[in-house]
């Protein structure tokens, strides 16, 4: 049968967890939990950062920026993932799914280039520190997240008006617990060949250009650092650490969800690392970004004393 004699389809199935119903009810807590979690400690950031003078200060303020966008993240992803856990079989419609997927792809290129940016700003800090109050003025610290947005948004809108362009006649069974890109382009009954490309192109230029601002970044402080007295250098190895670790666990992710996402979808491991991206992730962020840090510890401190109070 023709391709324009099919019927279009207009709902996909998103594939469930296995298992009895008792083992689902029990993953599904957990996540809930872990989830209800997250949110409470991103909120806490946010007016940590929003409340304590000490803390008025760029790398913080793109911290909070940085909680704010992983909130984002849960409320695209985790209700659906969540609904999966929960039944047997769960569907989504089609403007749905390019919905879903559009706040996806733009918030994951949001954070590269936010990423991006807070390793500028620790560059600044601490390779050029008599000239950082110069250079991170508060109009630069709201012209880079705003950048950030702006090109995360943008770009995702060019990705999936050619995702969305694209018919779909069937089978509707995406092997996911949401719409990600890789599960919905194998759906496809048209050539696809102009929508992987342009998200191949697109893909390099968002991921690329910001992964190289932060390597060079990272890889400056690494010089000036141990170039220090050896007093100074264990302090700053340790939060040059912590930001690379979640640099790190970002790239991996997106690599091996976007770039080799094909070559392990035998293995079914792309929806495994789907999930540990879109939760595990950002609840581990706040421990990694923030608990090390001595200015934040403190004023943890003072908001537990206040509320004991």
């Amino acid at each position: 049968m023709e391709v324009e004699n099919q019927t279009r389809v207009t709902r996909f199935i998103l594939v469930a967890v296995p298992g009895n119903r008792a083992v689902r009810a029990t993953v599904f807590l957990m996540f809930l939990v872990a989830c209800v979690l997250t949110v409470a400690e991103k909120v806490i950031i946010i007016l940590l950062v929003q409340q304590n003078r000490p803390l008025h200060k760029p790398v913080y303020f793109f911290l909070a920026k940085l909680s704010f966008l992983e909130t984002w993240y849960l409320s695209v992803t985790v209700p659906t993932v969540l609904f999966s856990f929960w039944s047997v079989s769960s569907s989504i419609s089609f403007t749905h799914c390019m919905v879903q997927l559009y706040f996806f792809i733009a918030l994951t290129c949001t954070e590269c280039v936010l990423l991006a940016a807070v390793a500028y700003g620790c560059y600044v800090a601490i390779c050029r520190p008599l000239r950082y109050p110069t250079i991170m003025s508060h109009g630069l610290c709201f012209l880079l997240p705003l950048g950030s947005w702006t090109n995360g948004f943008g770009i995702s809108l060019a990705k999936i008006y050619f995702i969305s362009c694209l018919s779909f006649c069937g089978p509707n069974v995406i092997n996911h617990f949401f719409c990600d890109i890789s599960p919905v382009l194998n759906l496809s009954c048209t050539d696809m060949s102009t929508a992987e490309s342009v998200d191949f192109v697109l893909a390099l230029a968002i991921f690329l250009l910001p992964l190289s601002l932060t390597v060079l970044s990272y890889g400056c402080i690494l010089a000036t650092i141990l170039r220090m007295p050896t007093g100074k250098q264990k302090a700053f190895l340790s939060t040059c650490a912590s930001h690379l670790v979640v640099v790190t666990i970002f790239c991996s992710a997106t690599i091996f969800m976007y770039v080799w996402s094909r070559a392990i979808h035998a293995f079914n491991m792309n929806k495994v690392i789907s999930i540990f991206y879109a939760t595990v992730t950002p609840a581990l962020n706040p421990f990694i970004y923030c608990l090390r840090n001595r200015e934040v510890r403190e004023a943890l401190k003072k908001l537990a004393y206040c509320q004991a109070i």
